[in-house]
């Protein structure tokens, strides 16, 4: 595929170096599916959580020998802007996180990572990121499973073995599954999967977390820019607000178009409009490296912070098909880092209030 247009799926050049679990091995596994050493249900210490700063989970109940669900609502629309980050090897491993945060000067509080359907858990990197500070978003991606099969329960048992792991876990986590289902280049994109079916499979996910009592979800529903696929209708995939709490944005500042943040994302932004008015979160974002990548950082920071309804943004610092990181541009870092030290973007979310 054309660069020009790598906006629009630069997911299918990325992280491929997981090894998901094939959806015939994941309905018969019980307890421990192994993932960068984590197991399926998590850790196995306390069943309180440390909250990351000295204290206990902030919604266990004490003496009842159970726990309440963490309570996300503080963090569904905070005040301030996610100030967010997808980087190698996080969040099990927070070293490139702290790197990221050394060179833009402010602690990102949102991290995103990619794991397949059939992988594990990473309770460890959730409780990394908290600690620092910072949400974990986890972009689920069935390379392997069909969603058919998925909607059909097909994946009944590992679906609920995961969430008994999160619901165990109670810190929050934000879910984003089979992003970019609007554009043909993923195996769970327009070619092969049809709208009733992506809603079916959502809709069935999200009520077995419900069933598991795992409400310490914060569910991301995210399509690609429709700047790429301007004839693919957006509302018959939208599985409805009772079952999404945000719409994840999907975007980047490329050669060869308008780089005004309402070229990239006004369109799309527009169509979501007319079927919900849930918050946006630019859950994927970048630009191209050279002499517009300054005049690109300066337009996502100031359209996400125009709009009372856009959550923040995650920089996808990663080199893969075009070098998306800050890093390989001194002068964008230089005018990122300018920019990142306005007192909207970032919070530590274990207070966001």
């Amino acid at each position: 595929m054309l660069l020009t247009k790598r906006f629009c799926n630069v997911r299918a050049a990325r992280l491929r170096s997981r090894r998901p679990v094939r959806a015939a091995l994941a309905g018969v596994l019980v307890g421990v599916l192994a993932l960068s050493g984590c197991s399926l249900l998590g850790d196995d210490s306390g069943d309180s959580p440390a909250s990351g700063d000295g204290t206990s989970a902030p919604h266990a109940t004490a003496g009842s020998g159970q726990d309440v669900p963490y309570d996300v609502t503080p963090l569904l629309k905070p005040a301030k802007k996610y100030f967010g980050a997808a980087v190698p090897g996080a969040p099990n491993s927070m070293k490139n996180v702290d790197a990221y945060t050394k060179m833009t000067g402010k602690q990102p509080n949102l991290v995103e990572y990619y794991a397949g359907w059939g992988d594990g858990f990473d309770a460890t990197g959730v409780r990394n990121a908290w600690a620092e500070g910072a949400l974990t978003l986890m972009s689920w991606e069935p390379f392997d499973t069909p969603v058919a099969d998925i909607a059909a329960g097909k994946s009944d048992p590992y679906i609920k073995e995961y969430a008994a792991a999160v619901r165990k876990l109670n810190l929050p986590v934000v879910i984003d599954f089979a992003d970019e289902f609007n554009g043909h280049w993923e195996k769970w994109g327009t070619n092969d999967v049809t709208p009733a079916q992506y809603v079916a499979a959502w809709r069935h996910i999200h009520q077995t977390f419900v069933d598991a009592g795992a409400t310490n979800v914060i569910w991301a529903w995210s399509p690609n820019i429709v700047n790429p696929v301007p004839d693919v209708k957006l509302k018959p995939y939208y599985p409805g607000d009772a079952y999404v709490d945000w719409v994840g944005m999907i975007g980047y500042f490329t050669a060869g178009q308008d780089n005004s943040f309402d070229s990239v994302f006004g369109t799309t932004r527009d169509r979501v409009r007319t079927f919900t008015k849930k918050p946006i979160l630019l859950l994927e974002t970048g630009a191209m490296p050279g002499e517009r990548r300054r005049a690109d950082i300066r337009n996502l920071f100031a359209g996400v912070a125009a709009d009372d309804d856009m959550l923040g943004f995650v920089w996808f610092n990663h080199k893969k098909r075009a070098d998306w990181r800050l890093e390989a541009s001194p002068l964008a870092l230089k005018e990122f880092r300018r920019l990142a030290a306005d007192d909207r973007f970032g919070f530590d979310v274990r207070k966001p209030s």
